[in-house]
This record gives C-alpha cells, sequence and structure tokens, in this order.
C-alpha cells in the first residue's frame, strides 16, 4: 500500500513539474518572440511611460511608492527605464544565442559523455558548453556591438548620455560637426576596442594546432 501510494505521489510531482516547464517555456518563448521581434524604440518608450508607472509611483508602486518614489523618478527614472529595456531586449537576442550554440553541438557527444558516467551537469559544463561558447563568440560580440550602439536610443526618454549631451551642445550653439563627430567616435573607439578583444578571446578559444 505503501509503495502505491509513493509511487502516486512521484507521478503527481512529476506531472506538476511537467506543467510547469511547459508555463515556464511559453512564457519564455512569448518573452523572446516579443523583444526580437518589435523595435526597441518602442520598447523604451513602453517601459518608461507605462511599466515604470507601475513599478515606482507615488499611490501604490508595486516596488516603492511614496515620497521616496516621487523622488526616485525625478532623480533615476529615466536611467533606471533605459537600463530595463535595453537589458530586456538584449536578454532576449543573447538567449538565442546561446540556445542556437548550444544546439550546435551534436547531441552524440553529451550521449557519449552520459554512458561514460558523467552526470547531465557535467556533460554540460565540460563538454557541451565549452565547444559551443567558441560558437558563440562572434554572436556575441556582434549583439554587444549593437547594444552599445542602441544606447542613444534613451535619449528619448530624457536621459542625458552621448545622443542627447551632442544634441544639446548643437542646440545651444547651432554647430553640428564638432558634438556629432565627438560623439562618432567615442561610440567607434568603444565597438572597436571591444571587436578587438573579442578577436583575442576567440583566438585564446581556438584548439592548439588550428
Amino acid at each position: 500500500m505503501g509503495a502505491i501510494k509513493n509511487h502516486a505521489f512521484t507521478y503527481s510531482v512529476r506531472h506538476c513539474t511537467i506543467r510547469a516547464l511547459t508555463a515556464l517555456r511559453w512564457i519564455t518563448q512569448a518573452y523572446v518572440v516579443f523583444f526580437r521581434g518589435t523595435p526597441l524604440f518602442v520598447q523604451i518608450l513602453l517601459v518608461h511611460f507605462a511599466l515604470m508607472p507601475v513599478l515606482v509611483h507615488p499611490d501604490g508602486g508595486w516596488l516603492l511608492s511614496g515620497d521616496a518614489a516621487l523622488a526616485f523618478r525625478q532623480d533615476h527614472g529615466a536611467f533606471l527605464s533605459g537600463a530595463l529595456a535595453l537589458t530586456l531586449n538584449a536578454g532576449a537576442y543573447i538567449s538565442e544565442v546561446f540556445r542556437a550554440g548550444i544546439q550546435s553541438i551534436h547531441s552524440g557527444q553529451n550521449a557519449a559523455a552520459l554512458s561514460l558516467g558523467m552526470t547531465p551537469w557535467q556533460s554540460m559544463r565540460y563538454l557541451v558548453f565549452p565547444q559551443a561558447f567558441r560558437r558563440m563568440v562572434p554572436a556575441l560580440v556582434n549583439e554587444s556591438v549593437a547594444l552599445i550602439k542602441d544606447t542613444s536610443l534613451v535619449s528619448a526618454i530624457g536621459l542625458l548620455e552621448l545622443a542627447m549631451a551632442a544634441r544639446t551642445v548643437a542646440g545651444a550653439y547651432s554647430r553640428y560637426w564638432e558634438p556629432y563627430i565627438a560623439i562618432s567616435l567615442m561610440y567607434l573607439v568603444l565597438t572597436w576596442t571591444l571587436s578587438t578583444l573579442a578577436k583575442r578571446l576567440e583566438a585564446r578559444q581556438q584548439p592548439s594546432g588550428r
């Protein structure tokens, strides 16, 4: 009788786990599809003008309310909105990079590792992921470069960053070449430096003799 109860309990737990994983899979897929399929500019506006008032609001904000919420929104609201929107957008793209990189490794290697006595976690850590990471480096670099350039879009919500600073200087002095060339060079230095470091990392990841 006890064995039957234990079997029923195990089945119930397994069934609940499968349902929870299925729901989580649908949620993550919806997240990836939304943030990959809509413009980042729209996402920034949505986060700042729709989501942020729900999270931080003087009247019953989910995370912060009262005078503290009012002061926080005035001092850091634009920064938090921009950072959150960029993070959510980049997370959707990076998750696809990881998925594609891991799935590019032949399943036979994982099966061989399991047959040798490795646990699934050990197989992923010592065999699959190191190989997948080498293939993911170029895509991760491209995403990082795109993210650096996309930070200019947060000037639309009043965040004082390079693009907004250049626009302010250009409007105040009616000079456009100097400020915009200056920020272009800044972005160029940042992206070139990142690409150079990534190439060195990629060269180190290559197996010896190739």
